[in-house]
């Protein structure tokens, strides 16, 4: 048997995997250009801190639902690097490692863990259930976004700001009603898309799983 998607026997066996072609380095070339692109959208300054409100989580969560937890975070992955290498393609046009020093550096670290987090959580729903997905999705895109962007997000601006963590959490707060429209999309569209390409990460899922 081919050893794309099977495991291995002998001393050197390790759990079934399966191996990126072409077509997984394009996907995470173009979901990482989507999430450039969703960052550079015109934002504005959401709080005291000037972090912006842009269609990033978006794009992230949308990526994580679609590609699963490896390629997700290589392609947010892949964006976060490109940015901090210079591109100007973090929020506003900014660039460089300059921005781990700002306010918004939380978040940007919190993006490919996101992408990944999402992306497993995604596996599991696609193995489970095939009914009510895109509750589900939604639900893990929610999850993921508390337990790591804006937690990350709220340390990062705490950190850098000099603020206290009260002070951070409640200028994020004013980020949570746009993040649960843009979780719902990001859901909606994902099973959509899932369901007219399912060769993106539904059977693919399901044959390892196999």
């Amino acid at each position: 048997m081919s050893q794309t998607g099977t495991t291995v026997n002998g001393p050197l066996s390790s759990p079934s995997r399966t191996r990126w072609n072409a077509t997984d380095l394009g996907l995470i070339a173009v979901f990482a250009a989507l999430v450039a692109g969703a960052a550079l959208v015109p934002g504005i300054s959401a709080n005291v801190f000037g972090v912006p409100i842009t269609f990033q989580t978006l794009a992230v969560m949308l990526t994580g639902l679609m590609l699963g937890p490896t390629r997700g975070f290589a392609a947010v992955g892949l964006y976060t690097l490109l940015g901090l290498a210079g591109l100007p393609i973090f929020s506003q046009g900014r660039s460089g490692l300059g921005i781990l020093a700002g306010p918004s550096a939380g978040y940007i670290i919190a993006f490919p863990l996101a992408a990944a987090l999402v992306g497993w959580l995604a596996t599991i729903v696609i193995r489970r259930t095939s009914r009510a997905r895109a509750l589900w999705f939604f639900l893990a895109a929610t999850v993921t976004s508390i337990s790591l962007v804006h937690t990350l997000g709220v340390l990062g601006m705490a950190i850098n700001s000099k603020a206290t963590i009260g002070e951070a959490f409640l200028a994020d707060l004013v980020f949570y009603p746009g993040d649960i429209i843009k979780n719902i999309l990001a859901a909606v569209i994902a099973v959509a898309l899932h369901r007219a390409f399912p060769d993106l990460l539904v059977r693919r899922v399901k044959r390892i799983s196999a």
